[in-house]
């Protein structure tokens, strides 16, 4: 297993059509390319949530490893946005809402997210110019 929790990892669930997004989404506004990303779902994902006694099972979360450091849901994605500078670092704002309040906005989201966005059968595969961006 690829175990460099220096670098800046994102977690996230492969058959979920937001999440997919989120990922090009990040992808295409992460300049120095700092993020790589593996499904939740993936050997990669579920070795990591089981070494770091987080739940391998609840896929209802987005999960950013930075320098060792495990952030989840709203800190996660407000912690990316920060990361990829420029206009998205204004979003960081957000930060000094009570992390429950952020999560239960975020969790509202999480819920819905197949019955909104919908759901693929299996994880994405990225493109041949991406791979080295993928853990797994």
């Amino acid at each position: 297993m690829q175990d460099n929790l220096n670098d800046k990892i994102i977690l996230f669930d492969g058959v979920c059509n937001l999440c997919n997004g989120v990922v090009q989404f990040i992808i295409k506004n992460d300049d120095k390319g700092i993020f790589k990303f593996a499904s939740l779902q993936s050997d990669f994902g579920q070795q990591i949530l089981s070494k770091n006694n987080l739940p391998t099972s609840d896929f209802n979360s987005f999960v950013l490893i930075e320098n060792g450091t495990f952030f989840l849901k709203s800190t996660a994605a407000l912690k990316v946005l920060k990361n990829l500078g420029g206009k998205w670092t204004f979003f960081y704002f957000f930060i000094v809402f009570p992390k429950f309040i952020r999560d239960f906005f975020y969790d509202l989201i999480a819920k819905r997210r197949y019955s909104i966005w919908g759901k693929n059968e299996s994880c994405m595969m990225p493109t041949p110019e991406l791979r080295n961006r993928f853990l797994d």
